[in-house]
């Protein structure tokens, strides 16, 4: 599945730390060069130092709070004029902590604006230059919170589920075009989303908790693979294809003439 010229560039978002630092030094061991998006421009110059004293490639850092509009068009003007990109890892992302009705709305409009709008709108500048060039990828980094909402924060779960099903549509849509999209599901992972959401990982089972380098190796395997949905905990991927073949099942009478008989 994995088409692409010799050398490529790959764009990472949420690259200073965690899942996207980690895709960083992965895709930079594959040879690509890479283009680091995120707020912190010193630790992406950190970064950037790290990997190319032991990588021979290029690396370019975009400094940018995509929690801002404006800086959202600039990350999506350079996916769209770049032509050297041809996979765009949307890794940014952040939490909260507490329930709905605890949410204020500074944190809550800052959590759509990076996992839903950021996410969307460098997707879509990434879909219409990959599927022009008949190439591409776009990796969506989601949440196992997508299949089971009711067991964390509504509205955490809720962008995730938004992920998901993005991606699922976009599959269908880039496919035909030899645009590949994989959306990466995790469980619990070690990183610094918990803290900076006022959580912590101190009170949940080591067994739950998987470390960053496994989920991110998990998932470019699945990447190989030509997977649209990786879920890197999950021992059975045939336990994810029933959920679809169910899914799918429903299709025919979802939407009919006359109500179901239950509600005459």
């Amino acid at each position: 599945m994995n088409a692409f010229p010799t050398v490529q560039t790959a764009l990472i978002t949420g690259a200073s730390s965690g899942i996207g630092a980690t895709y960083a030094r992965r895709l930079a061991a594959r040879g690509y060069n890479l283009l680091l998006v995120a707020r912190n421009e010193a630790r992406l110059r950190l970064l950037a130092d790290e990997l190319t004293a032991r990588h021979d490639i290029q690396i370019d850092i975009l400094a940018a709070d995509l929690e801002q509009h404006g800086e959202i068009e600039r990350v999506a003007n350079r996916l769209r004029n770049d032509q050297q990109i041809s996979l765009l890892v949307n890794c940014a992302g952040v939490a909260l902590n507490g329930s709905l009705a605890e949410a204020d709305i500074d944190s809550t409009h800052s959590l759509l604006q990076l996992n839903l709008l950021a996410l969307t709108m460098l997707s879509s500048a990434a879909a219409v230059r990959f599927s022009l060039a008949g190439r591409g990828a776009i990796i969506n980094i989601g949440s196992v919170v997508a299949l089971l909402p009711e067991r964390f924060n509504a509205i955490y779960a809720a962008s995730k589920a938004y992920v998901l099903s993005l991606s699922q549509t976009l599959h269908a849509e880039l496919s035909s075009r030899g645009v590949q999209v994989q959306v990466v599901l995790p469980g619990i992972t070690r990183t610094e989303i918990f803290e900076r959401s006022g959580s912590s990982l101190a009170q949940i089972p080591p067994s739950m908790v998987m470390e960053v380098e496994d989920l991110v190796d998990a998932a470019l395997h699945g990447f190989d693979q030509g997977e649209l949905v990786t879920i890197p905990s999950l021992p059975d991927g045939d336990d994810w294809h029933a959920v679809t073949q169910a899914r799918m099942q429903l299709a025919p009478n979802l939407s009919r003439n006359q109500p179901a008989a239950r509600y005459h």
